[in-house]
């Protein structure tokens, strides 16, 4: 039986495989530019829909400038000594400091969900108020942060981690309660305790699809991210995308949110490769 294109059982070749996949990207590029260049020819002053070379001297600019409330830096026309100094680099440094931070502070929500899967007076303690605390709208509690840890770093590190480790707890939580009781049950009877199974029984089967978690939530990490340093930063990618805003500088804001896709994918890639690495076995 020969399998169609819309078949269940079609097989793409590779040469299909690679076309196919970049279709999209490069429909969507050509798009741009097509829509741009049209709106340029009725109005060459046109800034909502940059030219490729307009956002190429932007993103320049960005990346060997300094940012205008920053003190003058002399230009020495080496790139590796310009860059530390630029707008772009020290905007990414403050973004990817406070995202990392909170990253960190996802391993002890991990470490409650498997307690609440496997131990029973911890799941009754904490499951219904996680269940509820789950339910409130995160970006709602920002004026409450903000009023409690100030304006500074804590305050932006905690609407991350309210607004995304409830969800990384209740999945760690359902995830331990899917390990089959047998194995449990196998591991007790060869002499493991309580802290063996949850750390050495539990917790490393459950690892690759809690990493797959926090993988797929690293887009709601970057909404609260950029919801705290547009209303109150001094720097960050959002907080030079809101800036930018004002004055209309497209030309340095779609270069911008290509660069955080770009930091996102990457870490999304490692990610990836950390688990496909600590967990050869893992198979979806």
């Amino acid at each position: 039986m020969s399998a169609g294109v819309l078949s269940v059982h079609a097989k793409p070749n590779r040469a299909a495989t690679l076309i196919l996949s970049w279709a999209l990207f490069a429909c969507g590029i050509a798009l741009y530019f097509y829509v741009s260049h049209a709106r340029h020819r009725d109005n060459p002053e046109d800034r909502v829909m940059p030219t490729i070379e307009q956002m190429a001297r932007g993103m320049y600019s960005a990346a060997l400038h300094p940012a205008e409330d920053d003190e003058v830096q002399t230009e020495t026309g080496n790139f590796w000594q310009d860059f530390p100094h630029s707008m772009l680099w020290k905007d990414t440094k403050a973004s990817s400091r406070r995202f990392l931070y909170s990253m960190l502070l996802l391993i002890p929500a991990v470490l409650l969900g498997l307690h609440m899967g496997l131990f029973p007076y911890v799941g009754v303690f904490f499951l219904r108020f996680i269940l509820f605390f789950d339910k409130i709208v995160a970006l709602s509690l920002l004026p409450i942060l903000f009023i409690a840890f100030g304006i500074d770093e804590l305050s932006k590190i905690m609407l991350i981690v309210i607004g995304v480790a409830p969800t990384v707890i209740l999945d760690t939580f359902n995830l331990t309660r899917g390990v089959p009781p047998e194995q449990i049950v196998k591991a007790f009877t060869l002499g493991a305790g309580d802290f063996d199974v949850a750390y050495r029984v539990v917790l490393k089967q459950i690892l690759p699809r809690v990493l797959n978690s926090i993988r797929l939530n690293l887009k709601a990490v970057m909404l609260f991210l950029f919801a705290g340093e547009m209303i109150a930063s001094t720097d960050g990618l959002a907080y030079r995308i809101a800036l930018l805003r004002r004055h209309m500088g497209m030309d340095v804001i779609v270069p911008y949110v290509l660069w955080v896709a770009l930091l996102l994918f990457v870490v999304d890639w490692g990610m990836r490769f950390a688990n496909r690495k600590l967990h050869p076995w893992f198979h979806e």
